[in-house]
């Protein structure tokens, strides 16, 4: 490479081209003279005219000047001449790349990337060989152990490398620098793209390095950032934010997110100036809270900036003591059905005894009405309480009788607040002229935004002594302002009192849908607990990659020992992600470990510093060739002129040369967007959505009017020809929206159609149209999408709305898909096809699937199998699968899967007509 100040050439030696430039002089400073126009008045005039002998013209010096210009921009051109070109670099033997890909790396792994493609550059203009090692690659990732390799295989090797989840291993990219054959260490460069973070093996690293002639050392680039999540005071979700420099005041945002992709809310986390960490509290409504899946930053990619939440952050196992040892206790079977009833939808609820419940994992214990508890079981309950669980107790005839025995309970009996003696009913010393109902939800308590349940009716209560602390305890109270729930802290659990019975003995609370939306709250807000804490081996079940994204576990994956007398580290065996089951999720977050880091200071002495993103070089050559290629244009025209080939069109007091319009011509005649823009130019958007339809296999879905069923259609169709391409011979483009009764519905051999009450009736066109495409073929896929609001036996809405859609198709009879259906069989086996919903039929044309009849016109679920496909813009789904989780979403991209095949294909695999010769040749 030829230096000259700030400009460089990268092949100099094409730079001897312009020694050709005397030559090209003398070539082109001659031109022939141009042609003359005589006017002839007569033809006699002809006699006698002697023609004058033609003597060579000369160019004139500024063509000269322009064509020779032309030829020294080409040769500089193909000199590829810089400015801002990188130094020489050092040495005359290999050139070592030390990349660092470890967590740390990814928030600025564009620009290390870019640094390590230009140094490959660099080696390559210089000649030599390049020696490129990450040192975060796991033992039986050898393809990515880097190594001695030309500069093409460089380049290749750095476009796969990315960022790994786990911290660098200096120590392992030392022992492989000394394995490479590398010759000479004082004639070779290195180059460490650190990730700047301090490692206590970067000392070896460092030193192995400081061997070689040179050593420049990138630094800069991204923050890298780490967050971790923990449940603090009153519940509250806590997010903690550490960086590597305490620098300015810097603003970041904490996103919550579900477990089907919805970003649930966000908060601000701020670092003041000068301080390496903050905190944020994430604030969601209660009934968010067990749906929460993850806290990630945004637009800070990253293992370290994921914190994943499992079961210990939004898992609520209740308890219903059933039968215990309690005094003066029964089963007491009826509240337990109304107890049962009202949590069972929202949370995992078991019974037993006292005993029995205290050796499971249970965060709530719900207790119905008792008397005195045995001292005993007194104290389990209160350690258990002061450990952080959250006792639910009911008053009733038996604690009434026990306070009236004992003048009064108090907190002793684990009773958040004191009590009278006896009860207040209807028609007792105590009584009401009428019964009381439930007073509106004030004050900062889990109830707070609870709406008014005045239908609520309350006949009998234990009543609370006054206190100063009664206030400050009450959660609900009646219209006459006595307590109705009570509740108090003790240690890290609460214990909440219902002053009336759990079943309707006492009040209509326990039939309404505040006892349901009570429960849920004081369940939401008690500690989760995690059934893999207690230790033992379990697999992983997803795994987060270098940026951040959950995936696949790797083979290399192994399995997490939990509870063991040596913590688990994060590495090439053991990424950050969840591990357990699809049930019983624990998470295994980078951001505690990551919060440790330091800056990098193991920088060897006499080594050069660089910048990432410093310093990038200007190619001239583009410039040059278009500017040359210019010059030729107009060098061309004026040719023209000279000749006399071109003149003035029209008047010639207009002043515009015709050479003006020639290069106007000649520019009109570039397309402007390929060689068919002209062609599309000229084309409608029907035909263009025609070409796109024709060219290329694409789902298609109907447009239902409904703009967010009509996006989660898109969005389902776009992920199943996602999973299409990657496992079949299938390869479908984007899917494409159609309206039945304007575009061509011919293109396509299947339609998908959500059913919704948005849709409007079809015009008798449509109908002609839909009867054609289902005669020549089509088929016709209806979602009614009501799986989960039709009652067993009953039709639902979208089935209603279907029917009166196409009361006026030839659709023929109906039944469910029989047990040896080609759908059943046609790519995978399958005997139900469940999509965001499990349950109900599948129905097909009655007696199709033999090996003589055609494919179905008509297909008809309520599934909705596109919910359960869709992912949102983030690359999470969009819905959670109920009952059957990921498992049911895996048998619901089958299903698609299976439909694709069937209606491309056919009923070739119900042709039996080969099976006899297969099995015979078998036999031989």
């Amino acid at each position: 490479m030829l230096t000259l100040g700030p400009l460089a050439f990268a092949s100099p030696w094409i730079l001897a081209g312009l020694i050709a430039l005397p030559a090209i002089w003398l070539l082109i400073r001659i031109t022939p003279p141009a042609p003359r126009t005589i006017a002839f008045p007569a033809i006699r005039l002809l006699y006698g005219l002697q023609s004058p002998e033609e003597t060579p013209d000369r160019t004139p010096w500024w063509l000269l000047l322009l064509r020779l210009l032309f030829a020294a921009l080409v040769v500089l051109a193909l000199a590829k001449p810089l400015i801002g070109a990188r130094q020489e670099l050092a040495g005359a033997g290999p050139v070592v790349i030390v990349v660092d890909n470890g967590w740390a790396s990814a928030p600025g792994w564009t620009d290390r990337k870019a640094a390590a493609m230009d140094l490959v550059e660099r080696v390559e203009r210089a000649g030599r060989a390049v020696a490129i090692f990450p040192t975060a690659v796991s033992d039986s990732a050898a393809i990515e152990r880097g190594g001695l390799m030309a500069p093409d295989d460089a380049r290749t090797f750095v476009n796969g490398l990315a960022p790994q989840p786990w911290p660098t291993a200096p120590a392992v990219a030392a022992e492989r620098i000394a394995e490479a054959p590398l010759g000479a260490l004082a004639a070779a460069s290195a180059f460490w793209l650190a990730d700047g973070i301090e490692e206590p093996e970067d000392r070896l690293l460092a030193a192995r390095l400081a061997g070689f002639g040179s050593l420049t050392v990138y630094e800069g680039g991204e923050n890298p950032l780490a967050l971790t999540a923990r449940v603090g005071e009153r519940n509250a979700l806590t997010a903690r934010l550490t960086r590597l420099t305490a620098g300015a005041e810097e603003i970041v945002n904490v996103r919550a997110v579900a477990t089907d992709g919805r970003v649930l809310t966000r908060a601000m986390a701020t670092f003041a100036e000068g301080e390496p960490a903050a905190e944020t509290i994430v604030e969601l409504p209660l009934e968010l809270r067990n749906e929460l899946a993850r806290l990630e930053l945004e637009d800070r990619p990253g293992a370290a900036s994921v914190a994943l939440l499992d079961e210990s952050f939004r898992r609520r196992p209740v308890g219903l003591v059933a039968g215990s040892g309690f005094q003066e206790s029964q089963p007491l079977l009826e509240e337990m059905f109304y107890l049962d009833r009202a949590l069972a939808p929202f949370s995992e609820v078991s019974r037993g005894t006292l005993e029995d419940l205290m050796k499971r994992d249970i965060s709530v214990i719900a207790l119905p009405d008792t008397g005195l508890l045995p001292s005993g079981e007194k104290a389990l309950l209160n350690d258990w309480v002061a450990d952080g669980g959250t006792l639910i107790r009911f008053a009733g005839p038996r604690l009434a009788g026990a306070s009236l025995e004992n003048r009064g309970l108090g907190e002793s009996e684990l009773l958040p607040v004191r009590l009278r003696g006896g009860d207040r009913s209807l028609g007792g010393v105590l009584s009401w002229d009428s019964p009381a109902a439930l007073a509106p939800f004030e004050g900062e308590t889990p109830f707070a935004d609870l709406p008014d349940y005045e239908n609520v009716l309350i006949y009998k209560q234990v009543l609370a002594e006054p206190s100063i602390e009664l206030a400050d305890r009450t959660w609900a109270s009646l219209g006459d302002g006595t307590p109705i729930v009570t509740a108090m802290t003790r240690g890290d659990g609460r214990i909440v009192l219902f002053h009336t019975t759990a079943n309707t003995d006492w009040s209509d609370l326990s039939i309404s849908g505040a006892f349901v939306e009570m429960l849920r709250r004081i369940v939401a807000v008690s500690a989760g607990v995690g059934e893999a804490a207690g230790g033992g081996t379990v697999p992983a079940v997803e795994t987060l990659n270098g940026f951040g994204q959950l995936g696949a576990p790797q083979a290399s994956t192994r399995a997490l020992e939990l509870g063991g007398d040596a913590a688990p580290v994060i590495g090439p065996d053991h990424p950050p992600g969840y591990y357990g089951s699809e049930l019983s999720r624990t998470a295994f977050n980078l951001g505690p470990m990551a919060a440790g880091m330091a800056p990098l200071a193991t920088i060897p002495e006499g080594s050069r510093t660089a910048h990432y993103g410093g310093g990038d070089e200007l190619d001239l050559a583009p410039w040059g060739l278009t500017a040359a290629a210019l010059l030729l244009v107009v060098d061309f025209i004026i040719t023209l002129i000279m000749r006399g080939l071109v003149r003035g069109v029209g008047n010639a007091r207009s002043g515009v040369p015709a050479a003006v319009i020639l290069l106007a011509g000649l520019l009109s005649l570039v397309p402007l967007n390929g060689a068919g823009a002209q062609t599309a130019s000229t084309m409608s958007e029907q035909d263009r959505w025609i070409m796109r339809a024709a060219l290329n296999t694409r789902l298609a879905y109907v447009i239902t009017g409904d703009r967010a069923v009509d996006e989660v259609s898109r969005s389902g169709l776009s992920s199943l020809s996602e999973i299409l391409n990657r496992r079949t011979a299938v390869e479908p483009l984007e899917p494409l929206a159609v309206d039945v009764e304007v575009d061509e519905l011919s293109l396509f051999p299947l339609l998908y159609w959500p059913i919704t009450n948005a849709q409007t009736d079809l015009t008798p066109s449509g109908e002609a149209r839909l009867n054609l495409y289902m005669r020549n073929g089509g088929t016709i896929f209806f979602d009614t999408r009501d799986r989960i609001d039709a009652a067993p036996g009953s039709a639902g809405p979208g089935l209603q709305r279907l029917r009166s859609l196409t009361r006026n198709l030839d659709i023929p009879a109906l039944a469910p898909v029989p047990e040896n259906h080609v759908l059943t069989k046609t790519f995978y086996l399958l005997d139900t096809f469940p999509g965001r919903y499990e349950g109900g039929r599948l129905y097909v044309e009655l007696g199709e699937g033999s090996s003589e009849s055609e494919v179905s016109p008509v297909i008809i679920g309520s599934h909705d199998w596109a919910g359960a496909w869709a992912k949102s813009e983030d690359g999470f789904y969009r819905f959670p699968v109920v009952p059957g989780g990921e498992l049911q979403r895996e048998m619901a991209f089958r299903s698609g899967v299976n439909l694709v095949m069937y209606m491309l294909t056919g009923n070739y695999k119900a042709d039996q007509v080969h099976v006899p010769a297969i099995l015979e040749r078998l036999g031989q």
